[in-house]
């Protein structure tokens, strides 16, 4: 994507505390001091303490991944969802009329903190509150498409990281052969699912709404994180809230549905996607792993990457993914 205007040597390391400040200090705000690292892999974000007012939050892009433009894209569309008070955190324009902000060769926003808790996505009254909004961010996610940020599709969450990963050296090589038997039928089986439900809209997404991605509080919910914003299907941002067994992801589905039917209409042919969806997801997560290796914070998190048994367990994962796209789809009455 064009307009990337980070250093190529600018990295995370360089992030330093009082990098953070003088950043925030760049664009008028003076921080106290107090710096808490929020929890965040992709972007860096810091719940910054302030000598005037409440704390704000800000988040650090990562070097070289988004362009300006899709950057300002992202917080387009969140702005305008706020606008229609829609309960989503928009970056703040601050005294420079900007949104999007440049200093030491970062790139970075600031936003209002808010609180919460994870949502209880066994309660029906919260799932349905949950479909009213999702309901109403894609009734204007559908106004217009995203121009500058991409699509979730085969090409960018299978195949591109499909290729990346057998061209890597993290699959040991006693598994590449089963690894790459498997995907390719994983893909197959996506691409079959994605024929079954034949022509299916896409419009702007949250793009990674799971529960820690929505913050509760009495008030109801306030989605935060956009940073995944694409255009795809809508059934993307509803089946990353179902869990259990299907009994109960059909019930917890009906529930979703029966509040965002009211504000936008759901075609039921994408419910074919969902399982197609998950098996991208689960591909790309791979890769996404393996493109961050060489960040300091990820060995330490995620320790259990590029182990024996990862490959092992991804190899079985995406075998029961077959299965599973061979299987009916959920279906609500």
């Amino acid at each position: 994507m064009a307009d990337m205007d980070n250093s190529a040597t600018t990295t995370f390391a360089d992030l330093t505390p009082d990098t953070v400040l003088d950043a925030l200090d760049s664009v008028g705000l003076r921080g106290d001091g107090r710096i808490l690292a929020l929890n965040s892999y992709e972007n860096r974000v810091y719940q910054l303490g302030m000598e005037e007012g409440p704390p704000l939050v800000t988040k650090f892009y990562r070097p070289a991944r988004w362009s300006d433009a899709a950057i300002l894209e992202e917080h387009g569309f969140v702005q305008t969802l706020a606008e229609r008070e829609i309960p989503v955190v928009p970056a703040l324009v601050l005294a420079d009329g900007a949104s999007l902000h440049h200093y030491a060769g970062f790139r970075f926003a600031v936003f209002a903190r808010h609180g919460g808790r994870a949502p209880e996505l066994e309660d029906r009254d919260t799932l349905e509150w949950l479909g009213r909004f999702l309901g109403r961010i894609h009734a204007v996610g559908a106004i217009e498409p995203f121009r500058q940020r991409p699509a979730l599709n085969i090409a960018s969450f299978g195949e591109e990281p499909r290729d990346y990963l057998l061209q890597s050296d993290f699959i040991p090589l006693d598994l590449r052969a089963a690894y790459a038997s498997v995907v390719e039928q994983a893909l197959d089986g996506v691409r079959h699912c994605f024929e079954r439900a034949g022509a299916v809209a896409t419009l702007r997404l949250h793009g990674d709404c799971h529960g820690g991605n929505v913050l509760w509080t009495d008030g109801g919910p306030h989605f935060v994180d956009f940073d995944d914003s694409r255009m795809g299907p809508a059934v993307q941002d509803l089946w990353m809230l179902l869990s259990g067994e299907r009994a109960d992801m059909v019930r917890q589905l009906a529930d979703l549905l029966a509040g965002y039917e009211d504000f936008c209409e759901f075609n039921p042919r994408e419910l074919h996607l969902i399982e197609a969806l998950r098996t991208l997801r689960l591909i790309h997560y791979s890769a996404w792993l393996a493109r961050r290796w060489g960040d300091p914070a990820f060995p330490v998190a995620f320790p259990w990457f590029n182990t024996q048994r990862y490959w092992q367990d991804r190899i079985l994962e995406l075998r029961e993914q077959v299965a599973a796209m061979d299987e009916s789809p959920l279906w609500v009455g």
